[in-house]
């Protein structure tokens, strides 16, 4: 379901403007108008109160929790409360017709969400795109995964770093991003669209009335070391992307996030990070190193702690602002895409 069908109906029901967003606004931010006393019961239309039953159960399976790792969010709310600034979850979605995908909660009201179920860029380091791409989010089930989430905790920020390339789906995002900005009581600088590196991108985010944040997966400075990396990512020169990225971060005033995921021998030399800082110093600009995360069946392994320490003060004496961060669910061995191709693994043996 795309929100803008959504509308096309919702206005076959006598819906103007108003209702539209009241609605909207309500499923986003998780509030139900079926009971007598709700103001909306009297203020939206006679055909959208008949009809209103059967519309939200809609809403409610786009996407449903199949599974939690780890499994904290059986405790109380009182509990999950107390564990909310450092509890990550990574969630296991099943959307309407039965494919998966996933989401992550992360500390402080943060929601990594994802925009496709497989991925067509078919990063070397990434479970997500070894099966290639099986299909796109529509923008309903990709705010679906927000709602999912606000379910079990409060969400006031959503990164677009999941299963899939935004930019592959950009018009679904773009839709997506607008209801949850405008809707979601979600601050434009706490939406994160993260990208490969599409020149789509750069010339719509500009034009939109959302403004979300910008995130480049960049992985190296090196053009012909980000193609192997990268096989099926647009072939821009990383000088370009940088270029562009900062002209949009200038525009917003937002700084980009870069993404780099640290594989030893690969991608954390000293020649490497020395390009990475002429290349980023001065700019406005985040650098966010992310050890790899063991994937079955490949060769990579992170650095050493002492090796990921030198990286990050590397470039911090250049005054670049960096972070090292964990690849969520490595204690289930749930990163990106993993969760879902364990639980597919699993079906196809059941129904074989």
């Amino acid at each position: 379901m795309r929100l803008s069908d959504l509308q096309l109906r919702l206005q076959d029901l006598d819906c103007k403007p108003c209702h539209i967003e009241r609605l909207l606004r309500g499923w986003v931010q998780r509030r139900s108008y079926d009971r007598k006393s709700s103001p909306a019961a009297t203020f939206f239309p006679a055909a959208l109160r008949a009809a209103l039953p059967a519309i939200e159960a809609e809403l409610q399976g786009l996407a449903r929790l199949k599974s939690a790792h780890p499994d904290t969010l059986t405790l109380s709310p009182r509990e999950q409360e107390l564990r909310r600034d450092s509890e990550v979850a990574r969630l296991l979605v099943e959307l309407h017709d039965g494919q998966l995908t996933e989401s992550v909660l992360l500390p402080r009201g943060g929601l990594c969400i994802s925009t496709q179920v497989g991925c067509a860029v078919g990063c070397v380091f990434c479970m997500s795109g070894r099966a290639g791409l099986v299909r796109q989010l529509d923008s309903a089930e990709i705010v679906a995964q927000v709602v999912l989430a606000r379910s079990l905790r409060a969400v006031s920020k959503v990164v677009f770093m999941g299963m899939g390339e935004p930019a592959h789906n950009l018009d679904n995002v773009l839709e997506a991003i607008e209801v949850l900005g405008m809707l979601g009581n979600i601050a434009h600088k706490n939406l994160v669209l993260s990208t490969v590196g599409d020149l789509r991108v750069f010339e719509r985010l500009p034009q939109q009335i959302v403004k979300p944040a910008l995130a480049l997966s960049l992985h190296s400075t090196d053009d012909a070391l980000r193609a192997q990396l990268l096989p099926k990512a647009p072939r821009i020169p990383v000088a370009e992307l940088v270029a562009q990225c900062e002209a949009y971060a200038r525009a917003t005033h937002y700084p980009t996030q870069y993404q780099w995921t640290l594989i030893e021998g690969v991608n954390d030399s000293d020649a490497e990070l020395e390009r990475l800082i002429a290349l980023l110093t001065g700019k406005y600009a985040i650098m966010n190193f992310i050890p790899f995360n063991a994937v079955d069946g490949l060769p990579y392994r992170r650095p050493a702690p002492e090796r990921l320490a030198r990286i990050v003060g590397m470039l911090k004496q250049h005054g670049i602002v960096t972070q090292l961060r964990d690849s969520a669910g490595q204690e289930v061995e749930g990163a990106c895409g993993q969760l879902r191709a364990r639980a597919v693994q699993a079906r196809d043996r059941t129904s074989s």
